[in-house]
């Protein structure tokens, strides 16, 4: 097992280093090192505007979040146990031929997966405050202290959605049980003590009050939920023989007022089909963001509630953009390259698929303003994450073409894409600090949408065709 631990490592290098070039996935690591190192820098300017309590809660949100968004392994189990990446077969496909259960190999894998994103973004992040903090006179256990507890809200994250992933394979019924059963008790708390569940999570508790036994719990809450999902796991599970109707033609009549209607119509019976579009909905977009709206609301005693609930539409606008790695997660340029279609009519087709499925966050955010008293605010709040979701999905096509989750390790490409991201999220976060109706100057967001689209089909159309 060991032996296999380490070839699954030095298989997901030699697949990145193939990607991006060793350099720039070597790199990657190290830009968050150095953007950790700078923050330490501006930690003075930050308590300015903001308590550090408050920063402490949305930095752990954040890796939580993180935590949400790669922790998926039971919807991907049965992948990863044979191909990942269109035909490429992974090591974890030898459960095969070699004498080894399946549950042994998906353990391995899971926990390279485990290593692997820790030093990438939590380790690099915790190096590079520790050596800020030697300028700044930072406490040394301070930096330790965050390292830990960045860590374990990953981890919880992780394991967290494993589990529900996994029991979301074995029973729709099952999950959506566990997961009414969850909120009731949240509820239930939250109306005999009237406090915000979100204070009970373990990391940010260990963070303020360090001890053995809550590391311990804390490390438990990591433990127990992954251990269950190991053992709901099984990549022999059948869900029996499946008749789909022929919904092609009537999709394609319902789609011919938008471009390439035959591949929009492609996408959406695939992800339907798959049940991507069901589980990436639950645990890669509604899991994550309402416990990030749990978190952000601890800081309502110091931000007004609409200026959270902006803050929130452009941080579900992001969210929202990531809809587009859904639809090319497991497609490539290649497939089409055999028909009469240019690289244009794949990308609009795309962003045709991915205008229906805004469908979805159109309707959260709607929900979740209605439920925070804010009705009148919905508008500027719609406005604020569709312009912010189409704007980030620009900027993907433009660095990323039809490949957003194989060039996300880029490092050029992610400095371009924080850069790009930043800029315009600090102008609509300004905007909106001054007047909530300032929402709605995120219409102009879609100008350089427009632009980044238009630049992205001339930039991929040569780089495909030349890769092909």
């Amino acid at each position: 097992m060991a032996g296999l631990f380490m070839n699954m490592m030095k298989e997901e290098w030699r697949i990145h280093s193939t990607m991006f070039g060793s350099l720039n996935f070597a790199l990657f690591p190290v830009m968050i090192c150095a953007i950790a190192f700078m923050g330490t820098f501006l930690l003075p300017l930050i308590q300015a505007s903001m308590p550090i309590g408050d920063l402490v809660i949305l930095i752990h949100a954040q890796y939580l979040m993180l935590g949400f968004m790669v922790g998926a392994f039971g919807l991907l189990g049965n992948e990863v146990m044979n191909r990942r990446f269109g035909q490429a077969s992974l090591l974890a496909f030898s459960a095969r031929t070699l004498p080894m259960s399946p549950r042994n190999i998906f353990t391995i894998f899971v926990l390279k997966d485990t290593l692997y994103y820790f030093f990438l973004w939590i380790f690099p992040l915790g190096a590079g405050f520790l050596i800020g903090s030697l300028f700044t006179g930072i406490p040394f256990f301070y930096t330790l202290n965050i390292l830990l507890t960045l860590t374990l809200s990953f981890l919880t994250g992780m394991s967290v959605v494993f589990f529900l992933s996994s029991l979301y394979q074995r029973s729709v019924k099952a999950l959506f049980s566990f997961l009414i059963f969850t909120g009731l008790v949240f509820l239930g708390w939250f109306m005999l003590t009237g406090t915000n569940p979100a204070t009970l999570f373990p990391p940010l508790i260990l963070f303020y009050q360090f001890s053995w036994h809550l590391l311990l719990g804390s490390v438990m809450v990591v433990l127990v939920p992954c251990c269950i999902a190991l053992f709901l796991f099984s990549p022999d599970i059948q869900s029996g023989t499946k008749n789909y109707p022929n919904r092609m033609k009537p999709l394609i009549r319902h789609l011919n007022r938008f471009p390439n209607p035959p591949l929009a119509a492609k996408d959406v019976i695939d992800l339907w089909r798959s049940g991507s579009i069901v589980g990436q909905t639950i645990f890669s977009f509604l899991v994550p963001l309402i416990i990030i709206w749990f978190f952000l609301s601890l800081l309502d005693e110091y931000v007004s509630t609409i200026h959270l609930l902006l803050t929130f539409a452009m941080i579900t606008g992001i969210i929202a953009s990531t809809m587009y790695t859904w639809l090319c997660m497991f497609d490539s340029f290649s497939v089409y390259a055999l028909l009469p279609l240019h690289v244009r009519d794949v990308i609009t087709s795309k962003i045709t698929s991915f205008t229906l499925l805004q469908v979805i966050p159109v309707f959260f955010m709607g929900v979740i303003t209605l439920l925070s008293g804010q009705g009148e605010f919905l508008l500027p709040v719609l406005v604020l994450t569709l312009s912010v979701s189409y704007y980030v999905l620009a900027v993907s096509i433009w660095l990323t073409g039809l490949s957003p989750s194989v060039l996300v390790y880029d490092v050029r490409v992610m400095v371009q894409y924080f850069l790009l991201i930043g800029i315009a999220l600090s102008i609509c976060g300004s905007l909106t600090s001054i007047n909530p109706w300032f929402g709605l100057a995120g219409v102009g967001l879609f100008i350089p949408a427009f632009l980044l689209v238009r630049l992205g089909m001339r930039k991929w159309a040569r780089e495909e065709v030349v890769g092909y």
